[in-house]
């Protein structure tokens, strides 16, 4: 049985539940089958109009049903976003053994990340001020978009009275929130976090905001091979939604509930390019990858696996690649990288939570997920991208990669469960043998 590290006394942090809703399902078991199987979630908008816009696909929740979750009076004070964050806490809580409970609650960490919030829901309100008749506006306008909306109605649902705290740092909030979450339980300041991210992001007006910026996906006949990491023809990313919810405890909690574990949160790092709003910086990103690794105290040669950032726009997926050498040096081209977006679109806040879930699911069962649509690799993209299909390998360390406008970067480190007692007895031996 792991223990924790004793030398240092830092909690050992693991995940005890999952709760995804996403393009490809709200079932982590499934999600993880069509990742594999290289199913896309990416389809024809349908909405609202789109006809006018150079872009006219996304990976949307389609398969979602609010009423499975909530009652109609739910439904009609939830945002979209709300919504989502709300079922996947539901699935998390129910993995994980915690049964919701209105008259007791549990004494457990909020950390939500989203880059939006409920955008959808200012849409709506605007739409019934300027367009609607006066007075028309609907009375939970605030309630409804405010970004802690889905955080704090998830809690209140299940009564969680711990730290609550909602990150918004673009794309990486849902990674970021996922590690605040990690370093709350490490510090002492929490026991259990329920961690991840959520956002809604395709509306009308977010929608002509991304159409104008060029930076997107133009494959509308062809909506399966529309996202193309690292691939020569790629032209852009495809916008998606969804959310991922993990719950997170330290060992010894888990231990004592005799709690089923899906893996470790070995390290985290957050940095700022300082570069630019736009263009990502190889520098930055690199750097937070060296940060995480020494935070999970490993080097390169233990990491197995890089769950890519790589969005599919020609910018980001070349600077990735060139960061990944930087940070792991010349074993970034033993190591396998794979996209996930390549399936799921780009669900902005929720990217890292849902991608730290799916890293999880390769440490289960020892695979390597695939990058679909890498048919012909960019000649600055010139990695191990597994294109071939899922991969079988001994997996013990993941490095998940989640950058963002405004260069915000955050780096996640999980790992196998146990394997630090394993790393810590190795460095044990190792400074024993450098003594003789």
């Amino acid at each position: 049985m792991a223990t924790e590290d004793t030398r240092s006394e830092r909690p050992i942090v693991v995940v005890t539940g999952l709760g995804v809703v996403t393009p490809l399902g709200s079932d982590p078991a499934l999600l993880w089958d069509r990742v594999c199987d290289g199913t896309t979630g990416i389809r024809p908008i349908e909405s609202f109009d789109v006809s006018r816009c150079r872009t006219q696909i996304a990976a949307t929740c389609n398969d979602f049903d609010p009423s499975t979750y909530f009652d109609p009076r739910e439904i009609r004070r939830l945002g979209r976003a709300s919504q989502l964050a709300g079922a996947a806490a539901d699935l998390c809580l129910r993995d994980a053994g915690l049964v919701r409970n209105r008259r007791d609650g549990h004494e457990i960490g909020v950390v939500i990340g989203t880059g939006i919030g409920g955008q959808d829901c200012i849409e709506e309100y605007c739409r019934s001020f300027f367009v609607g008749p006066p007075g028309g506006s609907e009375a939970f306008g605030i309630t409804r978009s405010m970004y802690s909306a889905p955080g704090s109605n998830l809690s209140i649902r299940h009564r969680l009275t711990g730290p609550h705290l909602t990150i918004s740092t673009a794309c990486s909030s849902g990674a970021n929130a996922i590690g605040v979450a990690f370093e709350m339980i490490r510090a002492g300041r929490a026991t259990r976090v329920l961690a991840g991210g959520v956002d809604a992001p395709v509306t009308e007006v977010i929608w002509d905001a991304w159409d104008k910026l060029r930076v997107m996906s133009c494959r509308n006949d062809d909506p399966a091979a529309a996202c193309r990491p690292f691939d020569r023809n790629r032209d852009g990313f495809v916008l998606g939604e969804g959310a991922a919810m993990l719950l997170l405890e330290s060992r010894v909690a888990a231990q004592s509930r005799e709690a089923p574990i899906y893996g470790e949160i070995l390290g985290y790092a957050s940095n700022q390019d300082a570069f630019h709003i736009t263009a990502p910086s190889p520098e930055g990103e690199a750097h937070a990858m060296s940060q995480a690794l020494q935070d999970a105290r490993i080097g390169a040669r233990d990491v197995d696996y890089v769950n890519a950032h790589a969005t599919a726009t020609l910018l980001s997926d070349a600077v990735e690649t060139q960061a990944i050498k930087m940070a792991l040096g010349a074993r970034a081209r033993q190591i396998p990288v794979s996209s996930n977006k390549s399936v799921l679109g780009h669900c902005m806040g929720a990217a890292g939570a849902i991608e730290a879930v799916i890293s999880l699911l390769a440490l289960r069962h020892r695979v390597v997920p695939p990058t679909i649509n890498c048919t012909e690799a960019d000649p600055s993209c010139d990695l191990d991208y597994v294109t071939e299909g899922p991969r079988r390998a001994d997996l013990n360390c993941i490095v998940s990669n989640s950058f963002a406008f405004g260069g915000s970067n955050a780096v996640l480190v999980l790992g196998r469960d146990g394997v630090s007692s394993d790393l810590c007895r190795e460095r044990r031996r190792a400074g024993r043998t450098a003594r003789e």
